[in-house]
């Protein structure tokens, strides 16, 4: 009966030391996301399930995801373009940061795709939203579907401090399953 019990004990004080892992993991190392919408076809799906890590540096071309700044209870997911003290335009669908022309490969599929004629993303500067460089402690993002993305050309600017994290893992669905 006592080794009973001493097995029972051992098993429920795993359990809750696993449980504490789990959550200290969660809290500080990473969080998952359902993908919502379509501004980052074609790299992330609609519904698909990621895992953002936190505390990571964040680098251009990164995908994070953040709070809306224009619909509570809800993120968003965009890849970053332009790193703080930057100047970003787009003219005839190429990126440029600081004056020097940027190789966006993960557009090159969606690009070929589009069968109107027209660019995936339209020209655009910084002095569009009243900024001449990106501000220091803030990041410039973009949805990889540029058509159809709310992305900072409307929202503005993304701070540091409200990134939740970075996105590198794909869960779900099993047969993307994998680093991004």
């Amino acid at each position: 009966m006592l080794l009973k019990s001493k097995e029972m004990l051992k098993t429920i004080l795993f359990f809750i030391g696993l449980a504490a892992v789990l959550f200290l993991l969660r809290q500080f190392v990473f969080t998952p996301v359902v993908v919502k919408g379509h501004s980052m076809d074609p790299t992330l799906a609609d519904g698909e399930r990621v895992i953002a890590f936190k505390n990571t540096k964040i680098e251009r071309f990164d995908i994070v995801t953040f709070p809306a700044p224009d619909e509570p209870n809800k993120n968003y997911i965009k890849r970053v373009i332009g790193l703080p003290g930057e100047t970003v335009e787009y003219k005839n669908d190429v990126l440029y940061v600081d004056g020097k022309e940027m190789d966006e490969p993960y557009l090159d599929e969606f690009k070929s795709e589009l069968t109107d004629g027209g660019p995936l993303t339209y020209d655009f500067s910084l002095e569009d939203i009243g900024a001449k460089t990106v501000p220091e402690g803030e990041y410039f993002v973009l949805g990889d579907n540029r058509r159809n993305s709310k992305d900072g050309r409307m929202i503005g600017f993304v701070s540091e401090d409200k990134i939740l994290g970075d996105v590198k893992f794909v869960l779900w669905p099993l047969d993307r399953f994998g680093t991004i």
